[in-house]
Order: C-alpha cells, then sequence, then structure tokens
C-alpha cells in the first residue's frame, strides 16, 4: 500500500467530515496538534452538500427573528485633532490610524471570547439528541444553549461592535480523531488564517489562528446570506 501523504490525509479527513455531517453536538476534549495546513475558506458549496439545507433554514430564521433589544455601546467620539498634526505626513498618520485600531480590535476580540468562555461555564447545555441550531432570539430567551447558540453572542457582539460582515463568520469545524463538529466564530482579520473564537472552550480558549489548530478540520463557513464550503487543504511552507 502506497504511503499516506499529509495532503491525501487532509482530503480523506475532509471526505469522511462531509459523510459525517450529523454527528452528536458539540466536540469536548482537544487532542494532539498535527502539522499545519492552509485552506480555500470561501469555496462555494458542491451541489448535494449535507450542511446546505440547514444552513439555509437557519439563515432564514436568522435574518427574521423574533423581535429582541440589542443595543451597541454609544460611539466615543475624538477630542480633536492633534496640534502637530498638519505636520506629520498622511501616510504616518494612517499607519498609526491602522496600528491602533488593528491593536484595539484585536484586544476586543480577545475579551469577547474570555467572557463568551467564562459565560459557557454557567449557560452551556447540549441540544441532546436533536442538534437544533438556535437563533440570538431563542438563546437569549432560553438562557442555556450549545455551541451553535453560544457562539452568536460572539458574532452578533463583534457586528455591533464594528467588524465587517465580510469578516466574521459562523464555522463549523470537525475534529477526525473522533468524528466531533463544533461551532466556533472565526474573525477573518487575515483572509488565509482566521482567528478562532471557541464559545465553549471545547476546541480552544483564548483566541488562536486556525493554523494553530491543526487537529481540526473547518469545513463550512456562513453567515446569515452567505455559505461557503472549505477547500482542501494544501501544505505551506514554514
Amino acid at each position: 500500500m502506497a504511503p499516506l501523504t499529509p495532503l491525501r490525509a487532509a482530503q480523506l479527513a475532509l471526505g469522511l467530515a462531509a459523510a459525517l455531517p450529523f454527528a452528536p453536538g458539540c466536540a469536548r476534549v482537544p487532542v494532539a496538534r498535527p502539522p499545519a495546513l492552509a485552506y480555500d475558506f470561501f469555496a462555494p458549496p458542491p451541489a448535494g452538500d449535507p450542511w446546505s439545507a440547514k444552513i439555509a433554514a437557519w439563515q432564514h430564521r436568522e435574518r427574521v427573528p423574533a423581535p429582541v433589544s440589542l443595543e451597541g455601546t454609544p460611539s466615543v467620539s475624538g477630542s480633536g485633532a492633534d496640534a502637530d498634526a498638519p505636520e506629520r505626513s498622511a501616510r504616518e498618520l494612517q499607519a498609526k490610524y491602522a496600528s491602533f485600531r488593528a491593536e484595539r480590535k484585536r484586544a476586543l476580540a480577545r475579551e469577547v471570547a474570555e467572557w463568551i468562555q467564562e459565560q459557557a461555564r454557567l449557560h452551556y447545555r447540549p441540544d441532546g439528541p436533536v442538534d437544533h441550531w438556535a437563533t440570538l432570539s431563542e438563546t437569549l430567551a432560553r438562557g442555556v444553549e450549545d455551541c451553535d447558540g453560544l457562539e452568536l453572542l460572539v458574532n452578533r457582539f463583534l457586528r455591533d461592535a464594528g467588524f465587517g460582515a465580510d469578516e466574521v463568520y459562523r464555522a463549523i469545524v470537525y475534529r477526525p480523531a473522533d468524528g466531533q463538529h463544533h461551532m466556533v466564530t472565526f474573525w477573518f482579520e487575515d483572509r488565509a488564517d482566521p482567528w478562532v473564537i471557541d464559545p465553549t472552550g471545547a476546541m480552544t480558549s483564548g483566541m488562536p489562528r486556525m493554523s494553530e489548530l491543526p487537529d481540526w478540520v473547518p469545513l463550512k463557513v456562513f453567515s446569515e446570506t452567505q455559505e461557503f464550503s472549505v477547500g482542501a487543504a494544501v501544505r505551506v511552507a514554514p
């Protein structure tokens, strides 16, 4: 028998994951780390994709939810231009602004990750035999949910806080070692390697990048209006 290459192993894992989309709910225990892989996160879903119907049903319900008030924090206005600003080049100011904005967004996202993982200790409850994907309104009304409900608190907060619709997505990930599926938030600051916020801490704590979690395989990336299948992984040079 020919040796199993890393690329072939990843392809087999993706095939198995697609064939078992409705294995029991959220994953629970992290396992060991294999080598890093790169993915195409925004491939269109193939015809007959077993996840598409469930994603479409949730998208429809999320676009027309029951009324719920989710007012964000008021914006903070600046106190005026720096006296030295006219003497600074536009490029310098743009670079400082971009750096500050990126740092603050990362700090906020990490704070959200820490908060939701603390809340999961109190509000996590598995669905049981029927894996119902809750809407945000349903999650807030019940007060308890599994990974796919708690993930919405992260997703919606980041959107309300100004993260773009093309940056923040829901994601289904799969662990080949034990066949577990899990729902997390992907923040695509880098389109090739998103930050991962796991609402329950089963996949990871904190906010690592997807490349730091190679024992997990990303399957789907979606929002209320979009759906993508993650393409086969290719190995990248360190």
